[in-house]
């Protein structure tokens, strides 16, 4: 065992090395430092134990035979270091209740880790599941916000224009002030001109009129003296003629000193009356630039309120892109997908994350479904749909995709024929079994039908899979099917009937009028989706469109992009329909007829009797749940009308019979 120096540290090596050794080695008056570089010193000297060397050996061996590839290699690596801590414990028996106690408890703590990690997993997941979430409504958030920035900055721009227009015609007016001013100065000049004028002109004339009063004054002494009159009469009438002369003067005087700044009447009111209405102008222009100001300073202070919020939002994405997982590297699928890579391309052309997955479980699905030879039978309970009751083992037709369509088709044509002989729409489920039963036998009919079952179960991506499935199993009605055929069957009628030259092509612009016309309530985005669906293998610049190429399928039953788009669509107003339908109920729980009828009504105000007595019809097709009360869960309302066929029959309230309606 190890052996204990003088002030209770461990010796350097065990046993072998005395305890003279130690002690000698031991300077109590020197650093801490200077006595461990002593100990190395005698270390030198030293030879490891042989013990500890064969325990080296070992550890060393049995680490070089692990394999530390593997993911659970760091518990590999454990193994060799817990086995020589169990030598370690059986050689040392003073110590190995200690150390026996010790390994227990780090051995406890492990296995206390492993199992929180354990748990945590599924938490991993959730989290992982979450982040995606955030990410998408963060991506949602964005593009909403982008679109409400983009029309407060047009209307930032407009308003902006508005007050430049504005300044500039403020600055017009005070032209035409400045311009009147000049005006006012110059006719004040030209009227102080003719004021200085007037008074030698009033000089002249008093000098001609005193002239002419001399004149005659001389005169008529003349006469006076030849005639023989009074000169003290004459005189006194002079006397008296200049008194009035002078009273004369000096009232124009007066009158010329008073008024003589004075502006005709006239020319003052008018005057008054331009500068009034200019002032009220300016007033106007003063109080809508003042409002223009106010909306301006709104507008920026919104501005700023958005930037920060989108600045916000973003360090958000930010850090939730940190957190998150990355996104998963699709590519690698085609290594395992039969095709490799050039089918793996075409399987996840213009496909999200969630269909990418739906295409690789569907892969997966079918991949498995072609090792299963036998099918479980459901048994023949009356809960078991009426095409799978069978007891025992069903053999495994393994069809093929192109088959499982050909067979589909073929049940489709049957039905229709059926229908329009006898007038009446038979069960799909038991004209499924019938046809199975009549073209295979009834000994074959099971084998087919499970095999056909579980295709349309697993491909969800076929339509025809996918839409025959949903019906056969009640969730979608049958009507839903027929009417959507039928719409894109009057659609190809249009667009031939368009073709006057017979040449199956169309251009682009007689494409989009006859979409206008067969769809007249979709919105222009919708119908430019159409056409852009219709030039998918068009270069930007051919304009023709072969618009019987649209509505062709290949041999697995996959339909062209146009008439993928035109279902989507179709999918998706109705569900905004639908949506619209719910928020007019508000939160009521249930519903009668009489209030969804009304509702019906407010959200589509063109919608006929006949129409609103089949939805409503569809909405209670089971009243079984209340049937005093007369009512329906909302809930069930709606689940059953997006199972039927329902669609907008106007368009909405406010906006023309030209525009269209998608879903948000």
């Amino acid at each position: 065992s190890f052996q204990l120096s003088a002030r209770g540290h461990w010796s350097t090596w065990p046993a072998f090395a005395s305890g003279q050794t130690v002690l000698r080695n031991h300077k109590p008056c020197c650093a801490p430092e200077q006595r461990q570089s002593s100990n190395k010193q005698a270390l030198l000297t030293i030879p490891k134990p042989r013990y500890l060397e064969q325990l080296e050996s070992y550890l060393k061996k049995e680490l070089q035979s692990l394999d530390l590839t593997k993911k659970n290699s760091q518990e590999l690596k454990l193994q060799p270091y817990r086995e020589i801590f169990e030598f370690f414990i059986d050689n040392f028996k003073t110590y190995k209740p200690l150390l026996s106690a010790i390994k227990n408890e780090y051995e406890a703590t492990l296995a206390h880790q492993k199992k929180t990690i354990h748990a945590l997993e599924p938490l991993k997941a959730m989290i992982t599941t979450m982040s995606e979430e955030c990410t998408q409504q963060m991506l949602a958030l964005q593009e909403k916000e982008k679109d409400e920035i983009n029309m407060l900055k047009r209307e930032k721009q407009r308003l902006l224009k508005f007050i430049d227009n504005m300044k500039e015609e403020k600055s017009s007016l005070q032209t035409q002030v400045e311009h009147l001013q000049r005006s006012v100065a110059e006719e004040y000049a030209r009227y102080l001109n003719e004021y200085g004028a007037r008074k030698l002109l009033l000089v002249k004339l008093n000098d001609l009129h005193n002239e002419r009063l001399d004149m005659t004054r001389r005169q008529v002494q003349g006469r006076g003296n030849a005639k023989g009159e009074d000169v003290v009469k004459l005189t006194l009438a002079l006397k008296i003629a200049r008194q009035d002369l002078t009273k004369a003067q000096v009232k124009l005087n007066t009158m010329i000193a008073d008024y003589g700044d004075v502006v005709p009447r006239r020319d003052l009111e008018l005057l008054e009356k331009k500068y009034s209405d200019l002032l009220q102008e300016m007033e106007v222009l003063r109080k809508d630039f003042d409002q223009l100001h106010k909306e301006y300073e709104t507008l920026l202070e919104v501005h700023r309120e958005t930037v920060e919020e989108r600045d916000n939002f973003w360090a958000e994405l930010q850090r939730v892109q940190h957190n998150c997982t990355p996104r998963p590297n699709w590519a690698k699928c085609s290594e395992v997908i039969p095709g490799g890579a050039e089918r793996w391309g075409w399987l996840a052309e213009g496909k999200t994350s969630e269909q990418l997955v739906d295409v690789l479980l569907e892969e997966i699905g079918t991949g498995a479904l072609k090792e299963i030879d036998v099918f479980p039978g459901w048994g023949k309970g009356d809960e078991v749909p009426v095409y799978l009751r069978h007891e025992g083992e069903v053999k495994n037709k393994k069809l093929t995709k192109k088959d499982v369509v050909n067979t589909l088709k073929d049940v489709w044509k049957e039905k229709t024929a059926l229908q329009q002989q006898t007038g009446k729409r038979s069960s799909l489920p038991e004209f499924f079994l019938s046809y199975l039963q009549k073209k295979y036998g009834d000994s074959a009919a099971m084998e087919w039908s499970y095999s056909l079952y579980e295709n349309m179960r697993l491909c969800r991506s076929n339509h025809i899979l996918s839409s025959f499935f949903d019906i056969l199993t009640g969730k979608v009605d049958e009507e839903q099917y027929h009417s959507q055929n039928l719409l894109i069957s009057n659609l190809q009628k249009e667009l031939a009937a368009c073709d006057s030259s017979n040449s199956r092509s169309l251009t682009s612009e007689q494409f989009r009028q006859e979409a206008n016309y067969s769809f007249p309530l979709k919105r222009k985005e919708s119908i430019q989706e159409l056409v852009d669906a219709s030039r998918y293998k068009l270069d930007s610049t051919e304009d023709l469109i072969n618009y019987m190429s649209l509505f062709k399928e290949d041999e697995k039953g996959n339909a062209a992009p146009f008439v993928a788009k035109l279902r989507s669509q179709d999918a998706r107003e109705k569900q905004e329909y639908l949506r619209q339908l719910k928020n007019k109920l508000g939160d009521l729980p249930e519903v009668k007829a009489d209030d969804l009828k009304a509702a019906f009504c407010a959200i589509d105000p063109d919608i006929d009797d006949q129409t609103l007595d089949t939805y409503a019809g569809l909405a209670y097709q089971a009243r079984r749940e209340q049937p005093d009360q007369g009512v329906v869960p909302v809930e069930t309302v709606l689940e059953r009308l997006l199972a039927g066929d329902v669609r907008r029959v106007g368009p909405l309230p406010g906006e023309g019979s030209t525009t269209g309606f998608e879903g948000e």
